[in-house]
């Protein structure tokens, strides 16, 4: 199977600093948490819920991109993309 994200939902989550998704390998649900500093890589963002969730739907695509990078490289359980992914 591979990786895809028929749900565009996400959400911010506090207390690790980053935005939660989730990609779908066939019926298996994949997470993902994409960190500050990986947001921040097209520019600063503000502590809110809003400028992070603003910052990945800007870098949607990129993301998947990179989720997809990830999860081709290794199965986990779940993933973090940290700023050193998004090079």
């Amino acid at each position: 199977m591979s990786l895809s994200f028929p749900n565009a939902s996400r959400s911010f989550i506090d207390s690790q600093n980053g935005v939660r998704f989730i990609g779908y390998d066939g019926m298996i649900s994949v997470p993902f948490l994409i960190d500050k500093s990986a947001l921040e890589t097209a520019g600063p963002i503000a502590n809110t819920e809003a400028s992070f969730l603003s910052a990945f739907d800007r870098s949607r695509k990129l993301i998947y991109r990179v989720a997809f990078e990830i999860y081709a490289q290794s199965r986990q359980t779940s993933y973090k993309i940290t700023a050193r992914n998004m090079v």
